[in-house]
């Protein structure tokens, strides 16, 4: 059977998004991210499934210092709707809830909530972690921020559905491979194409490096910069675009972003998910 790695616990929102991406493989549940990219560069799995970013709290900075030091490919992109649960221990009520555990990122995603309802928050190393500390503990005066899919797993009992404070939470993943895929262009696909790159020591680099994808007419849609080494000497940045390098403008734009640009690294190009065609990105 195939296997998908991701970071967490079982019942935590990558092993929900590998459920929906991968419902007949072998999910195996991993202490870090780190670790699950290594499952997949060693050969002990095929894909990984890694979040990016979340339409609420932002950018997931560790994985932008992690995909440097891998070889692998991007082959796809999945974005997961989040919907943040309160959970609580059969037979416990809102009214007896007094603190609430989660990952630091659905804290972030569920403040406000937490605020108007005067709970104090507890960091925990995941969502589904803080499910099965919870179910495992017994405390009546303790929540747990989660999945419905947790809840299942760990027979806790949904207090509140759509806890987070904005309504359409959304998360983007990305599909690691040991292999490039999608490589040759198809005309009844639309296309995303991520890369890496470093900009030179030289006035106006970052400016002259992306002018190519303006006057070429290719729509950027992602650009982050993070520092990678362990110095403070230079950015590094991530960038995702409309568009596959077999398209000529695309071609002629990455041309022009090498000359400008050092170490300039294409994580992959993989089909555009239905998400992105909503209106809210058309």
């Amino acid at each position: 059977m195939s296997r998908v790695a991701y970071q967490g616990t079982a019942g935590a929102y990558s092993h929900l998004a590998c459920t929906k991406v991968f419902p007949d493989w072998e999910h195996l549940a991993c202490d870090d991210f780190i670790g699950a990219l290594d499952l997949v560069s060693n050969g002990f799995a095929e894909r990984a499934m890694i979040p990016l970013e979340n339409s609420t709290a932002g950018r997931v900075d560790e994985i932008y210092r992690l995909i440097p030091r891998t070889q692998l490919f991007v082959i796809a992109e999945h974005f997961e709707p989040v919907n943040h649960c309160l959970l609580a221990l059969p037979g416990s009520s809102l009214d007896q809830i007094k603190r609430v555990r989660s990952h630091p990122q659905a804290l972030a995603q569920c403040h406000q909530r937490m605020i108007n309802l005067g709970l104090k928050q507890e960091a925990a190393v995941d969502t589904a972690m803080s499910a099965k500390g919870l179910a495992e503990q017994g405390d009546l005066s303790v929540g747990a921020i989660a999945s419905s899919l947790a809840a299942e797993l760990y027979g806790l009992h949904i207090l509140h559905e759509n806890f987070q404070d904005v309504m359409g939470n959304t998360t983007r993943f990305l599909v690691f491979s040991r292999e490039a895929e999608h490589q040759h262009y198809d005309a009844e696909k639309r296309y995303m194409t991520s890369l890496l790159f470093s900009v030179r020591n030289i006035p106006a680099a970052l400016y002259k490096a992306l002018g190519g994808f303006a006057t070429n007419g290719v729509n950027m849609v992602k650009l982050e910069s993070y520092m990678d080494g362990g110095t403070m000497e230079a950015s590094h940045f991530h960038l995702d675009i409309y568009g596959h390098p077999d398209q000529l403008p695309v071609a002629n734009a990455l041309e022009e972003l090498r000359y400008f640009a050092r170490d300039v690294r294409v994580l992959g190009s993989y089909p555009m998910h239905t998400y992105r065609k909503s209106a809210a990105f058309v």
